[in-house]
């Protein structure tokens, strides 16, 4: 019979601390070699650019960096307003550092973090949820992957709106594009601040990094009809030919104001000459198209998946900080081994809807028990929590608590968000 491997030599403990600027290209090196890349200069130089605007939390036995973990300076909306909320990004462990608790203690280093800054939240893009779920990350938003189907005009239930469309220079488009985003990003829970730089380097980059065939962006708004001035909406995508078929036209985003002006966007994206397909990788689920295409064969959601996923961090200052739909009188118990100031029992009181809540530690039974991930995917209003009651992973104690706890949650419009990171 084969011995077992020996096991590792012993090593100076492992510490957790800012990386700095200096280690930047030690931190690259890690990056690529957990994720089996080789990216060329000009990748490596937006990388760069990236972890330098990011809080930076390393991993170091000795002096050997063998863990990261960085988080954008995001702010995201929740429902009635916004909170600072750091985003995990460059997550890499060395593959000789594995199951030692790097990524543990990168976590945890994380959390504290947040907890001295006055940051109740944290969020991440959908990952493995079998390694976020243990850290109390739940998911709460859900993206649709839409298809239309485009060699002949889209069917439509409603009448678009009249108002004028343009072609924006991509150069160009992020002050336009800003102005009206930062207008509506409110509406929906779960979008982040776009900075100029975020606008540029994520969304107008001229080489599609999945795909090289795709054309570099182009941006179309819709104005309005009586002030032609005034953007409505707006969709960016890029377009490529196919030799087997029609072309493609890849819509990356489409936002606007009214059904009618949605509607406007999607026909226009419909007749580009030459095309025949439109895919649409993240849309909302209540995204109306659902609704107004006039025929559901030629409008297909072909996946859906999870996309922005959420972290508790400070669930008393989360709630406090977020607005109701509802009144609510419940005693939740929270369960959050990661961390215990969340876990315990609390009443949560919202008087009356939009007014102020109250969550206070308690002696009372509770009517719902629920782990802090489960409370983190409702957070925005878009996961019902009568739906982990039916899957057996909330507990009701009281009949009709989940229920009441999801009409105080419930926003106009879900959570939504195409910002991968």
């Amino acid at each position: 019979m084969d011995s077992a491997p020996p096991s590792p030599a012993p090593s100076t403990a492992i510490t957790f601390r800012d990386l700095p600027d200096t280690d930047l290209d030690r931190a690259l090196d890690l990056v690529y070699l957990a994720f089996h890349e080789t990216p060329e200069d000009e990748k490596r130089k937006h990388h760069h650019d990236l972890l330098r605007g990011c809080d930076r939390i390393g991993a170091y036995d000795g002096e050997t960096l063998v863990g990261l973990l960085a988080a954008f300076r995001f702010t995201m909306s929740v429902p009635g307003g916004e909170l600072p909320c750091p985003s995990v990004t460059f997550v890499s462990v060395a593959p000789t550092h594995r199951r030692r608790g790097v990524l543990s203690g990168m976590v945890a280093a994380l959390f504290e973090r947040c907890g001295a800054g006055g940051r109740p939240l944290a969020a991440l893009w959908a990952s493995e949820d079998a390694i976020y779920g243990r850290f109390g990350f739940g998911p709460a938003t859900y993206n649709n992957t839409v298809e239309v189907k485009s060699e002949r005009p889209l069917a439509l239930r409603i009448t678009p709106a009249e108002g004028p469309l343009r072609l924006v220079d991509p150069a160009a488009a992020p002050a336009l594009l800003a102005e009206y985003y930062d207008r509506t990003r409110a509406a929906r829970a779960g979008r982040i601040e776009r900075t100029e730089a975020w606008w540029r380097e994520e969304w107008m980059v001229t080489e599609d990094e999945d795909d090289d065939d795709l054309s570099p962006p182009r941006v179309v708004v819709l104005g309005d009809a009586a002030d032609p001035g005034r953007v409505t909406g707006y969709a960016i995508y890029r377009t490529k030919g196919r030799d087997d078929a029609p072309g493609l036209v890849r819509l990356d985003e489409l936002e606007a104001d009214t059904p009618e002006a949605e509607a406007a966007l999607w026909r226009y994206l419909a007749s580009i000459d030459l095309t025949g397909l439109i895919q649409a990788w993240g849309r909302p689920l209540d995204d109306p198209l659902l609704l107004f295409a006039g025929d559901r064969d030629q409008v297909r959601v072909t996946g859906q998946y999870p996309g922005l996923r959420v972290r508790l961090v400070d669930v008393r200052a989360a709630l406090l900080a977020r607005s109701w739909a509802a009144p609510a009188d419940l005693v939740l118990e929270v369960r959050d081994p990661q961390l215990p100031a969340n876990e315990g029992r609390f009443r949560l009181t919202v008087t009356a809807a939009d007014g102020p809540a109250a969550y206070e530690p308690t002696d009372a039974p509770a009517d719902l028990t629920l782990d802090v991930r489960d409370l983190g995917s409702a957070y925005l209003g878009g996961a019902p929590l009568v739906s982990f009651v039916r899957a057996g992973i909330v507990t009701e104690h009281t009949p009709g608590a989940a229920a009441a706890l999801d009409a105080a949650l419930t926003t106009a419009l879900l959570p939504h968000t195409v910002d991968a990171f």
